[in-house]
């Protein structure tokens, strides 16, 4: 004989629940990205497929300028890496990336300590976040054209160096072989520094006020309440924005094209500028799509530990 009626209606209405919660489980995980479709196939469509035909690019001929490319494999990889306008162009990416950076945060943390200051009284402290704020708010054509302007020869800073006797003739900041690195350097360090003033202002003011009362009960001096307390709580900030300053720094294009395009004699060619010059210049578009991937690689390395950085503090 079978189980009574009961008990199988009772199974029937335990298994109907069960299939039901597994639906809504189910249309709970696909019912966000039904939402965010629209959002996911633009970015397909306008970052995706471009990044999946420049690397298809990368391994033919070249490619647009010849009707049947013909499959090459990591020939234009290796063409350009034994270019030494490349090993020049990533010396000086590096070099623009990791002064860039440093000088970046140097000057965001003292501005941010600055406008997080109780000496300072409030009305003060807005006027300075204002003026601080400035070169954020400023197109790199914008920057490189009052910097153009600033360190033209004929030019404010050098009216004030004569003017002080430390120099006797005009400088050629962007033309000069000797200063146009440095000068962009300057520029670029001048037009970020405001991300890392706002980032760690609002770090500093989430760190709570016991921890420095603490501290000064226990005759802890300022640097050592800035080393003990201040950097520990804002160390997860500053390895975020670092990585997330390195990956935008190594893509730079505008500022530098705009002051100096990559001269004198490559003193300042970037990545960015060099695969430009390949492609737009001298038409090899293959050998282009190979350095815009070796730039690609690049930064997603740094993406991938910003990444696993972003989880372990979750």
């Amino acid at each position: 004989m079978g189980e009574p009626p009961y008990i199988q209606r009772g199974e029937f209405v335990q298994m109907e629940k069960l299939r039901k919660n597994s639906l809504y489980a189910v249309k709970g995980k696909i019912i966000p990205y039904v939402y965010q479709s629209p959002v996911i196939l633009l970015l397909a469509l306008l970052m995706l497929l471009p990044i999946v035909m420049v690397i298809r690019y990368s391994l033919y001929d070249n490619v647009i300028m010849n009707q049947y490319p013909v499959f090459t494999g990591l020939k234009n990889y290796i063409t350009v890496i034994r270019d030494e306008t490349f090993r020049i162009s990533l010396v000086n990416t590096l070099y623009f990336t990791v002064m860039s950076v440093i000088f970046h945060l140097i000057l965001g943390m003292i501005f941010a300590l600055l406008l997080n200051s109780k000496n300072i009284p409030p009305v003060l402290r807005g006027l300075f976040r204002v003026f601080y704020i400035i070169p954020w708010v400023f197109t790199a054509t914008i920057i490189a054209i009052i910097w153009r302007l600033i360190l033209n020869p004929n030019g404010v800073i050098n009216y004030i160096l004569q003017f002080a006797r430390l120099v006797t003739t005009n400088i050629e900041w962007f033309a000069s072989t000797g200063t146009a690195l440095h000068a962009v350097t300057f520029v670029n360090i001048w037009a970020g520094y405001p991300f890392y003033m706002v980032s760690l202002l609002a770090g500093l003011q989430g760190v709570p006020e016991d921890l420095y009362e603490a501290a000064t009960i226990d005759g802890a001096s300022e640097p050592r309440k800035f080393i003990a307390i201040t950097v520990p709580q804002l160390m997860p900030i500053i390895v975020s924005i670092s990585m997330l300053d390195f990956i935008w720094t190594m893509q730079v294009f505008a500022l530098v094209w705009m002051t100096t395009g990559g001269g004198p004699i490559h003193v300042t060619e970037m990545l960015g500028t060099y695969t430009y010059k390949l492609a737009f210049s001298r038409y090899q578009f293959s050998t282009a799509s190979a350095s815009a991937v070796i730039i690609l690689v690049i930064s997603m390395t740094v993406a991938f530990f910003y990444i696993r950085h972003q989880k372990a503090r979750n």
